[in-house]
Protein backbone atom coordinates (compact mmCIF):
# COMPACT_ATOMS: atom_id res chain seq x y z
CA UNK A 1 0.00 0.00 0.00
CA UNK A 2 1.55 3.84 -1.05
CA UNK A 3 -0.08 6.76 0.54
CA UNK A 4 1.11 9.85 -1.28
CA UNK A 5 0.15 13.87 -1.02
CA UNK A 6 -0.76 16.04 -3.92
CA UNK A 7 0.90 19.85 -2.73
CA UNK A 8 -1.80 21.33 -5.27
CA UNK A 9 -4.63 19.95 -4.21
CA UNK A 10 -4.19 19.10 -0.79
CA UNK A 11 -5.63 15.52 -1.10
CA UNK A 12 -4.04 12.39 0.01
CA UNK A 13 -3.82 9.82 -2.25
CA UNK A 14 -4.12 6.03 -1.33
CA UNK A 15 -2.91 3.41 -3.99
CA UNK A 16 -3.92 -0.51 -3.17
CA UNK A 17 -1.72 -3.56 -4.40
CA UNK A 18 -4.11 -6.25 -5.93
CA UNK A 19 -6.58 -8.23 -4.20
CA UNK A 20 -6.26 -5.70 -0.91
CA UNK A 21 -9.36 -5.11 0.39
CA UNK A 22 -10.80 -1.18 0.17
CA UNK A 23 -11.45 -1.72 3.95
CA UNK A 24 -8.14 -3.05 4.68
CA UNK A 25 -6.09 0.18 3.09
CA UNK A 26 -8.86 2.56 4.40
CA UNK A 27 -8.37 1.42 7.71
CA UNK A 28 -4.40 2.22 7.19
CA UNK A 29 -4.62 4.94 6.12
CA UNK A 30 -6.50 6.21 9.21
CA UNK A 31 -3.53 5.01 11.13
CA UNK A 32 -1.66 7.45 8.69
CA UNK A 33 -3.68 10.23 9.70
CA UNK A 34 -1.18 12.19 11.65
CA UNK A 35 0.92 12.16 8.53
CA UNK A 36 -1.55 13.53 6.43
CA UNK A 37 -2.39 16.50 8.82
CA UNK A 38 1.38 17.26 9.22
CA UNK A 39 1.55 17.55 5.63
CA UNK A 40 -1.67 19.74 5.09
CA UNK A 41 -0.28 22.04 7.86
CA UNK A 42 2.28 22.60 5.48
CA UNK A 43 0.58 23.66 2.22
CA UNK A 44 0.88 27.18 1.02
CA UNK A 45 -2.29 29.35 1.30
CA UNK A 46 -4.08 29.46 -1.80
CA UNK A 47 -3.79 32.63 -4.23
CA UNK A 48 -7.29 32.68 -6.29
CA UNK A 49 -7.76 34.56 -8.79
CA UNK A 50 -9.90 37.36 -7.66
CA UNK A 51 -10.10 41.19 -8.02
CA UNK A 52 -7.57 42.76 -5.41
CA UNK A 53 -4.78 39.80 -5.44
CA UNK A 54 -1.41 39.53 -6.00
CA UNK A 55 0.10 37.45 -7.91
CA UNK A 56 3.98 36.97 -9.15
CA UNK A 57 4.86 37.02 -12.75
CA UNK A 58 8.45 36.58 -13.35
CA UNK A 59 10.58 39.32 -11.36
CA UNK A 60 7.56 41.47 -10.91
CA UNK A 61 3.64 41.17 -9.01
CA UNK A 62 0.47 42.16 -10.54
CA UNK A 63 -2.46 43.02 -8.69
CA UNK A 64 -5.50 41.92 -11.14
CA UNK A 65 -8.00 44.55 -11.13
CA UNK A 66 -11.34 44.19 -12.12
CA UNK A 67 -13.32 46.55 -14.44
CA UNK A 68 -16.33 47.56 -15.80
CA UNK A 69 -15.45 47.06 -19.67
CA UNK A 70 -16.36 44.92 -22.30
CA UNK A 71 -13.38 43.50 -23.04
CA UNK A 72 -13.12 40.59 -21.82
CA UNK A 73 -9.01 39.57 -22.36
CA UNK A 74 -7.25 40.82 -19.61
CA UNK A 75 -4.17 43.22 -20.11
CA UNK A 76 -1.32 44.57 -18.36
CA UNK A 77 -0.65 48.19 -17.49
CA UNK A 78 2.44 48.18 -15.36
CA UNK A 79 1.96 46.27 -12.49
CA UNK A 80 -2.01 45.88 -12.71
CA UNK A 81 -3.75 43.01 -14.85
CA UNK A 82 -6.78 44.92 -15.88
CA UNK A 83 -9.93 42.55 -16.36
CA UNK A 84 -12.92 43.44 -17.74
CA UNK A 85 -16.34 41.65 -18.11
CA UNK A 86 -18.41 40.01 -15.89
CA UNK A 87 -17.19 38.38 -12.24
CA UNK A 88 -18.25 34.77 -13.33
CA UNK A 89 -15.45 33.50 -15.38
CA UNK A 90 -12.83 36.41 -14.29
CA UNK A 91 -10.39 33.57 -12.38
CA UNK A 92 -10.94 31.22 -16.11
CA UNK A 93 -9.85 34.55 -18.14
CA UNK A 94 -6.54 35.48 -15.85
CA UNK A 95 -5.13 31.75 -16.37
CA UNK A 96 -5.87 31.84 -19.84
CA UNK A 97 -4.08 34.87 -19.95
CA UNK A 98 -1.02 33.57 -17.96
CA UNK A 99 -0.88 30.30 -20.00
CA UNK A 100 -0.62 33.07 -23.13
CA UNK A 101 1.97 34.81 -21.95
CA UNK A 102 3.75 31.65 -20.55
CA UNK A 103 3.71 30.29 -24.02
CA UNK A 104 4.89 33.10 -26.19
CA UNK A 105 7.74 34.08 -23.35
CA UNK A 106 9.05 30.20 -23.24
CA UNK A 107 8.99 29.99 -27.19
CA UNK A 108 11.04 32.78 -27.39
CA UNK A 109 13.72 31.69 -24.65
CA UNK A 110 13.79 28.19 -26.06
CA UNK A 111 14.40 29.68 -29.53
CA UNK A 112 17.16 31.91 -28.24
CA UNK A 113 18.67 28.95 -26.45
CA UNK A 114 18.74 26.42 -28.97
CA UNK A 115 20.36 28.39 -31.23
CA UNK A 116 22.96 29.18 -28.98
CA UNK A 117 23.26 25.34 -28.56
CA UNK A 118 23.18 24.89 -32.57
CA UNK A 119 20.24 22.65 -32.11
CA UNK A 120 16.38 22.60 -33.47
CA UNK A 121 13.53 22.17 -31.36
CA UNK A 122 10.29 20.61 -33.26
CA UNK A 123 7.61 22.05 -31.04
CA UNK A 124 7.21 24.45 -27.86
CA UNK A 125 4.03 23.34 -25.82
CA UNK A 126 2.38 24.10 -22.04
CA UNK A 127 0.96 21.98 -19.68
CA UNK A 128 0.20 22.00 -15.97
CA UNK A 129 1.98 18.84 -14.48
CA UNK A 130 2.09 18.11 -10.96
CA UNK A 131 5.75 17.09 -11.06
CA UNK A 132 8.01 18.12 -13.67
CA UNK A 133 8.69 21.76 -14.81
CA UNK A 134 9.66 20.94 -18.59
CA UNK A 135 10.61 17.91 -20.30
CA UNK A 136 12.00 16.97 -23.64
CA UNK A 137 11.01 14.54 -25.94
CA UNK A 138 13.80 12.55 -28.23
CA UNK A 139 11.67 13.93 -31.06
CA UNK A 140 12.55 17.64 -30.41
CA UNK A 141 9.55 18.54 -28.56
CA UNK A 142 9.79 20.63 -25.16
CA UNK A 143 6.92 20.41 -22.93
CA UNK A 144 6.86 22.70 -19.51
CA UNK A 145 4.63 23.94 -16.84
CA UNK A 146 2.89 27.24 -17.58
CA UNK A 147 3.08 27.83 -14.29
CA UNK A 148 7.24 28.79 -14.72
CA UNK A 149 5.96 32.63 -15.83
CA UNK A 150 5.01 32.73 -12.31
CA UNK A 151 8.63 32.14 -11.36
CA UNK A 152 11.21 34.36 -11.05
CA UNK A 153 13.12 35.30 -14.48
CA UNK A 154 16.16 33.48 -13.73
CA UNK A 155 14.40 30.14 -12.26
CA UNK A 156 12.98 29.94 -15.53
CA UNK A 157 15.61 30.61 -17.93
CA UNK A 158 17.57 27.67 -16.16
CA UNK A 159 14.36 25.22 -16.97
CA UNK A 160 14.76 26.45 -20.47
CA UNK A 161 18.86 25.90 -20.21
CA UNK A 162 18.25 22.54 -18.98
CA UNK A 163 15.34 21.60 -21.63
CA UNK A 164 17.26 22.23 -24.52
CA UNK A 165 20.37 21.19 -23.13
CA UNK A 166 18.88 17.70 -23.37
CA UNK A 167 18.59 18.50 -27.41
CA UNK A 168 21.99 17.49 -27.03
CA UNK A 169 22.81 15.22 -24.25
CA UNK A 170 19.49 12.85 -23.32
CA UNK A 171 20.93 12.31 -20.01
CA UNK A 172 22.21 14.19 -16.67
CA UNK A 173 25.92 13.26 -16.92
CA UNK A 174 28.70 15.97 -16.50
CA UNK A 175 28.54 17.28 -19.94
CA UNK A 176 24.75 17.79 -19.68
CA UNK A 177 25.39 19.96 -16.96
CA UNK A 178 28.69 21.97 -18.32
CA UNK A 179 26.19 22.47 -21.30
CA UNK A 180 23.24 23.81 -18.92
CA UNK A 181 25.70 25.88 -17.39
CA UNK A 182 27.05 27.74 -20.50
CA UNK A 183 23.66 27.93 -22.04
CA UNK A 184 22.43 30.04 -19.04
CA UNK A 185 25.77 31.72 -18.61
CA UNK A 186 25.59 30.54 -14.85
CA UNK A 187 25.51 28.27 -12.22
CA UNK A 188 21.58 26.75 -12.46
CA UNK A 189 21.89 25.43 -9.09
CA UNK A 190 19.95 28.30 -7.52
CA UNK A 191 17.37 28.07 -9.74
CA UNK A 192 16.85 24.15 -9.09
CA UNK A 193 17.24 25.06 -5.46
CA UNK A 194 14.05 27.86 -5.65
CA UNK A 195 11.88 25.32 -7.29
CA UNK A 196 12.36 22.51 -4.13
CA UNK A 197 11.89 25.16 -1.93
CA UNK A 198 9.07 27.10 -3.59
CA UNK A 199 7.43 25.07 -6.73
CA UNK A 200 4.75 23.62 -3.99
CA UNK A 201 3.35 27.11 -3.65
CA UNK A 202 3.26 27.91 -7.90
CA UNK A 203 0.65 24.96 -7.22
CA UNK A 204 -1.67 27.20 -4.88
CA UNK A 205 -1.74 30.17 -6.61
CA UNK A 206 -5.01 30.25 -9.24
CA UNK A 207 -6.57 27.42 -6.38
CA UNK A 208 -9.26 28.82 -4.02
CA UNK A 209 -8.25 25.86 -1.36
Amino acid sequence: MKLSFDPASGQARLTLPPRVALRHGLDWAEEKRGWIEAQRARLAPALPFVPGARIPFGDAELEIVALDARARTPRREGNRLLCGGPAEGLDKRVERWLRSEALALLRSETSELAALAGVTVSRVAIGDPRSRWGSCASSGAIRYSWRLVLAPDFVRRATVAHEVAHRVHMNHGPAFHALTATLLGCDPAPARAWLRAHGPRLHRIGRYS
